[in-house]
């Protein structure tokens, strides 16, 4: 099974960098070569490896996904992330972008047939592939391969993967977290804001209050959360999405740090080579000679640079 998921995989990523797919929230990856640990903003949605290996590091946290476990994401996270691959053997991936709609339908119906949830809510999780969960991707691989078949079985597959994912043996901490509930429901909904203002001059006092907590209060949940500050968290946000901006619609500097919020792009310049170790120039050339990118349909609601 493993051997047919590479074959597929390949066929749908025949270039290096990410390749679209005939389904608006589906995409694949290869990379031909390994990376380096670098800055990435994934919004929520399903990584699924069949070939190499991506090791994430949240804080303390080391998040791996591979043939044996995917990678889940339920709110928008910064963290860093290398990446296992060669030539010979190159990384090939699947990226699911989560619906939220179909989500929220799906968890309504798993309240009626399936246990309460009383795990503990995260963000980010790497769950092992099980043999469903590895036979449903297989099936959305072979549909994906013929156009009337992804027209007509493709919805209820990727449904399906969801599904699986929603009730694997770490889904519920998953399922808690799409649940909007309590404080990180609370946190998530200021994820959303941000993400839908990060150009605006957003005050941390006013977002607290929107969030019912004390500045403390939400400083100390929004870190639970994010594993960073609200003022570090809005920086990483557009930092992410300038460079995008650079790399797909070709921009100078000071027109991507003015679209962003900077007021400075000498400031912009700065912030950008701590959090990547580049200059933006540099930064966006190593992306062009390394990766294809091109621009899928947007997020309705997230900044994403993976």
């Amino acid at each position: 099974m493993t051997n047919r998921m590479v074959t597929l995989m390949a066929r749908l990523a025949p270039l290096e960098g990410y390749n679209l797919s005939a389904l608006p929230d589906v995409r694949f990856l290869r990379a031909n070569r390994p990376l380096r640990r670098t800055p990435v903003l994934y919004e929520p949605g399903i990584v699924i490896v069949g070939q190499g290996r991506k090791r994430g590091f949240l804080g303390e946290q080391e998040y791996v996904y591979d043939a044996q476990h995917c990678l889940a994401v339920s709110v928008p996270v910064p963290f860093s992330m290398e990446t296992e691959a060669s030539a010979e053997q190159p990384l090939l991936a699947m990226y699911l972008r989560l619906d939220f709609q179909l989500t929220a339908d799906l968890l309504l119906e798993l309240e009626t047939h399936a246990q309460p949830v009383h795990a503990e809510p995260h963000g980010m999780l790497s769950t092992p592939m099980d043999e469903h969960l590895r036979a449903s991707v297989l099936r959305l691989l072979e549909a994906l391969g013929d156009p009337r078949d992804t027209a007509l079985l493709g919805p209820a597959l990727v449904r399906e993967i969801y599904y699986r994912v929603l009730t694997s043996g770490q889904g519920g901490a998953m399922r808690a977290a799409l649940m909007q509930q309590g404080r990180f429901a609370a946190i998530s909904r200021t994820l959303r804001k941000m993400h839908a203002s990060f150009s605006d001059n957003l005050d941390i006092g006013r977002l607290a209050q929107e969030a019912n907590m004390s500045v403390a209060t939400f400083h100390h949940h929004f870190k639970a959360v994010t594993n960073t500050s609200p003022i570090q968290y809005l920086k990483s946000t557009r930092l992410h999405q300038a460079r995008l901006l650079m790399l797909r619609h070709d921009i100078s500097v000071a027109a991507a740090a003015a679209q962003v919020g900077y007021e400075s792009a000498s400031q912009f310049s700065r912030e950008f080579k701590r959090l990547f170790g580049l200059s933006p120039a540099q930064e966006v050339e190593r992306m062009r000679k390394t990766f294809i990118m091109p621009d899928p349909q947007p997020s309705l609601w997230y900044v994403a640079a993976h």
